[in-house]
């Protein structure tokens, strides 16, 4: 065994990356704070083809250095918007039948292994502030919550792994 060259890695373009079919999927970030969350959400972004990014609030915008860091050029290819109020990318997510589903730990949550999306729609996943997580308001107006179950004394996951997680879990239920 022998580990892969750059050059045998099959990497596309920013141009092809543009051009080619994303998996239906919206990823909403609801008042992240940490630079290096948001540019490590993006990297894992392209490397899934996930269709857009939306910024919300606080939510810092590229260009930025601190962004850059980890996304090492994914904020290139892969979409963003921004909202000054995450509220508003939820209305206009639902107004192009999307399924918005909150990644929060909730009373009628579901675990993750156990959500079974419907994939007659596209499908949108908000990601909250590191510390409150995410807004009461939107968590009211999402289809539903998916928990990431978790069996430590913490039950916190930093919102870039919780993103790595659901990004994979969503591909390979696409995938299918």
């Amino acid at each position: 065994m022998r580990k892969l060259k750059n050059n045998e890695l099959n990497r596309i373009s920013i141009k092809e990356f543009k051009t080619v079919e994303k998996i239906p999927v919206i990823i909403v970030l609801d008042n992240i704070r940490s630079l290096n969350n948001i540019g490590s959400i993006f990297r894992t972004a392209d490397a899934f083809r996930i269709k857009s990014i939306y910024l919300c609030g606080i939510t810092a915008q590229p260009p930025h250095r601190e962004i850059h860091k980890t996304a090492l050029g994914a904020t290139e290819s892969v979409d963003w918007k921004y909202f000054n109020k995450t509220s508003e990318s939820i209305i206009l997510l639902k107004q192009n039948n999307y399924s918005v589903y909150a990644i929060e730990q909730a009373d009628k949550s579901i675990y993750i292994d156990k959500f079974a999306p419907d994939f007659k729609k596209n499908i949108a996943f908000v990601f909250g502030n590191e510390v409150k997580g995410i807004d009461e308001t939107v968590i009211d107006m999402v289809d539903g919550c998916i928990e990431i179950p978790q069996f430590g004394s913490k039950h916190s996951l930093n919102v870039s792994v919780s993103a790595g997680i659901i990004i994979w879990d969503i591909y390979q239920k696409l995938m299918i």
